[in-house]
């Protein structure tokens, strides 16, 4: 097996002799951050974020037959499916190269960098790996870190440039992402996913071309006006939202609230300001869509993937994530066992 640093040299190299690439990358910011990082670092290619499940499947082979990329690169999705690969590669695509975090996959025909194969309690965020590969745009970087809640060794470096964005005596996730400006600019980097996705893919392309995360936050530039205002159109929602979350149940250790299909998903933007907010707390966050809740759960005392399935056995769902992030989907039919389960897991 070689080793990470050797990981990280090969899939640069393929990068930078990449003539078509296509990137497939998750809707969240350290999916969008990956991408970018990449991107900017050739200015070639084609993104697509993948929305509504942490999963590449064989769906995609139509825009592999549309775009015809030499090669494919899949970042910060936990599960990419054979027939994918397989579907792929027959249609003449030269490489396919997989940058993740979550737990380790064994599929053929792809190389596969995850720090957890190497050590399985190394999360580091997707973006974190991508940053080592492109080696430039370190304010993407440090966006994309703090969004995954990880809080990189170069956010130092990233301090001294630019203090009022990170001040230097920040040094923890839930404090840089709740109180600075690099916070802020992590919050429209999740914002823009949100909403109609021709606007995300307008905002997704803007990002691609700016110079300074300024023409952003201070909108000197048309483009960077544009991104803000679809970040303000959502944030006048998530804000509404918030401030119903008030009326969150408590019970013991355990805040749970739940919110409408009608609105856009915020349960893991919520989940984590609600952490912040109530620390020591598990939190869970769930929207009813479809037949199914649909959860985010955080809790920095806890290792919520045992909790989520110990709490899941013989229930129709799943879920997953990192120690202390996760999310969570489970039927309607089954959505109380499950509460009650998770409320005597994090009592």
């Amino acid at each position: 097996m070689p080793s990470l640093i050797e990981d990280i040299d090969y899939i640069r190299k393929e990068l930078e002799t990449s003539k078509n690439p296509l990137f497939l990358f998750d809707d969240d910011p350290d999916g969008l951050t990956s991408f970018l990082l990449l991107y900017r670092k050739i200015l070639r290619g084609k993104g697509i974020f993948v929305k509504s499940s942490p999963n590449v499947d064989k769906k995609y082979l139509k825009q592999v037959q549309e775009y015809g990329p030499d090669k494919i690169f899949i970042l910060d999705m936990p599960i990419v499916e054979q027939a994918f690969i397989d579907g792929a590669l027959q249609q003449g695509v030269q490489k396919i190269l997989w940058i993740d975090h979550h737990e380790p996959q064994k599929n053929t025909g792809v190389y596969y960098l995850n720090p957890r194969n190497y050590n399985d309690a190394d999360n580091r965020p997707t973006n974190y790996w991508c940053y080592q590969i492109a080696q430039q745009d370190q304010w993407i970087a440090v966006v994309g870190c703090l969004s995954d809640w990880f809080f990189p060794e170069f956010a130092g470096e990233f301090s001294n440039k630019y203090p009022e964005m990170l001040p230097s005596n920040v040094t923890k996730v839930d404090e840089a992402l709740f109180t600075t400006k690099i916070g802020g600019l992590s919050r429209v980097f999740s914002f823009i996913l949100k909403g109609k996705s021709d606007d995300a893919k307008k905002c997704i392309k803007i990002l691609t071309r700016i110079e300074h995360f300024d023409e952003v936050l201070k909108q000197t530039t048309a483009q960077g006006k544009f991104v803000y205002q679809k970040f303000e159109t959502i944030n006048k929602e998530y804000v509404e939202t918030l401030e119903n979350t008030k009326s969150a149940q408590i019970a013991g250790n355990l805040l749970l609230y739940k919110y409408s299909e009608m609105k856009t998903s915020f349960t893991s933007d919520l989940s984590n300001e609600l952490l912040f907010k109530n620390p020591g707390k598990a939190i869970l966050i769930c929207r009813e869509k479809s037949g199914e809740m649909k959860c985010s759960m955080r809790g920095a005392n806890y290792d919520l993937p045992t909790i989520i399935h110990k709490s899941l056995e013989g229930l129709q769902g799943y879920g997953g994530g990192h120690t202390h992030a996760c999310g969570v989907c489970v039927k309607i039919k089954d959505w109380q066992t499950f509460l009650e389960r998770v409320k005597k897991e994090v009592l």
